[in-house]
């Protein structure tokens, strides 16, 4: 994991990034173009962190670690489309992971596409049925103790 660092937007080159992967794989790519907001206040919110993941220098992928100790919610993980299946998502995760465990959190939570289940499970993730409501329609909930 040398190659990989998970860093924080601190700039306007960084910040494009992180917006313009979320918008092209978690919005644009799912057929909701024009709706993203990039200043939506959940992003500078107290307790959430909008992380950018570098592989070797190079952008490819995001997550926002939101913090309420002993929980972290992972929100909108994205891994840019040209480079998914590539192990980068494993990564994303297990950093996100580390982040939150230094941020004294024990539970992992995050809502994903059913599509998703699969590789969180085999992240260690299980599916958790007590939150039917979902943070977006056809959202799965799923949860890891870490």
């Amino acid at each position: 994991m040398t190659d990989y660092e998970l860093v924080s937007p601190t700039d306007a080159r960084t910040w494009r990034s992180y917006h313009d992967i979320r918008r092209d794989v978690l919005f644009e790519a799912r057929g909701s173009a024009g709706v993203y907001d990039e200043n939506h206040p959940d992003e500078r919110a107290p307790g959430n962190h909008p992380k950018l993941l570098l592989y070797r220098g190079d952008p490819v992928g995001v997550i926002r670690i939101d913090v309420a100790s002993p929980h972290a919610l992972f929100r909108r993980v994205a891994i840019r489309a040209d480079v998914q299946r590539c192990g980068h998502g494993r990564v994303l995760l297990s950093l996100a992971e580390r982040f939150a465990a230094e941020h004294s959190c024990r539970q992992l939570a995050s809502y994903v596409a059913s599509a998703a289940v699969g590789f969180y499970q085999k992240c260690g993730f299980v599916v958790d049925r007590s939150d039917a409501t979902g943070a977006d329609p056809g959202s799965v909930l799923m949860k890891r103790d870490i």
